[in-house]
């Protein structure tokens, strides 16, 4: 059992500095992988990849019913409470209240890559969800590495899956979900 599972364990019979040790030992790949997963998004963001991760610690650990069997559960959970926190996000963004979807832009900067739009995050989402209902485990590997930013490496070991299944799964999903948010099948 990894040092992570037992202080899980921990924190699901309440032990109040058993979070706080956690805390400290994932804070840093959090903050990493919401560090990567803000790089992607649109140019004027005002949420932080340090408030994304505080955002989504305590969605993970605020609620009396967390439970967590590991550390791969751990992290399944972060990405999608960091995924959520971004949807939530997108959805405000679009609302006729806050600029219906305007966007701010400096016409001096183009990026050969460009960021997903709030539209496309709302797309995908919805594509993603449909997509878990009938490939759970194609779309953990959609959430760990379009989300969170792991590698296929990382995914692989946190999965339990080898690195040629990642890829395979991620060529798939990604196929599926491109077909599916272009509205065709």
């Amino acid at each position: 059992m990894s040092e992570i599972t037992v202080i899980l364990a921990s924190v699901q019979k309440g032990q109040p500095e058993a979070a706080e040790e956690l805390l400290e030992l994932v804070y840093e790949e959090l903050r990493r992988l919401a560090a990567f997963r803000m790089a992607q998004q649109a140019p004027g963001q005002t949420l932080q990849p340090t408030a994304l991760v505080h955002e989504a610690w305590i969605k993970l650990v605020g609620s009396d019913k967390t439970s967590f069997q590991d550390r791969a559960h751990f992290f399944a959970a972060a990405a999608e409470a960091m995924r959520h926190i971004l949807i939530d996000r997108a959805r405000r963004k679009l609302a006729k209240r806050h600029g219906g979807g305007l966007e701010r832009g400096a016409l001096e900067e183009y990026e050969l890559i460009a960021p997903i739009s709030d539209q496309q995050m709302l797309d995908l989402h919805e594509a993603l969800d449909q997509f878990a209902r009938e490939h759970p485990i194609q779309a953990e590997v959609v959430k760990l590495r379009f989300f969170v930013g792991m590698t296929n490496e990382e995914i692989g070991q946190l999965l339990a899956i080898s690195l040629s299944t990642v890829k395979n799964y991620w060529n798939f999903s990604r196929a599926w979900l491109f077909r599916e948010m272009e509205g065709g099948s």
